[in-house]
């Protein structure tokens, strides 16, 4: 499979690999970054910097909105884990605090922490998500 292209969720279809102006024409400075894209979905994602590798899956202008939602709901809850620990424990990193609290949302969702990532949800998921955020149940 390597060297292939991720595959549309929507149609079945080979992405196709294009730079950020082909997607977001408007932003120069974003032109520089790599996408997969489906054109006739409207779907799309970025990569890892520096890598082909997809930040997860290909997403439409629905799904686009709903994670940008659960990010909304979920990155001040491990940001402000962050900044609680870290002035505790100077070796205490945002990696730690981001990866933990993404260990309990697996663990809320009924998922393998493996597949808990936002960039991979679709849209029920991102819905779940949201509702643990507004919860409580990843605050301690």
């Amino acid at each position: 499979m390597k060297g292939l292209t991720p595959i549309c969720p929507y149609c079945g279809q080979f992405s196709r690999k294009v730079g950020g102006d082909a997607i977001y024409p408007h932003r120069p400075d974003l032109y520089h970054k790599t996408f997969y894209q489906c054109a006739p979905c409207d779907a799309h994602v970025g990569t890892h910097p520096g890598t082909d590798k997809p930040l997860g899956r290909l997403a439409n202008a629905e799904l686009r909105e709903w994670k940008q939602r659960t990010h909304a709901a979920f990155d001040p809850i491990w940001k402000d884990r962050y900044l609680r620990k870290s002035a505790a424990d100077p070796d205490y990193k945002k990696g730690m605090a981001r990866g933990g609290r993404y260990k309990r949302l697996a663990e809320l969702m009924g998922i393998d922490k493996e597949d808990c990532h936002i960039g991979m949800f679709d849209v029920a998921a991102c819905q779940l998500a949201i509702q643990i955020c507004e919860s409580g149940a990843l605050h301690d």
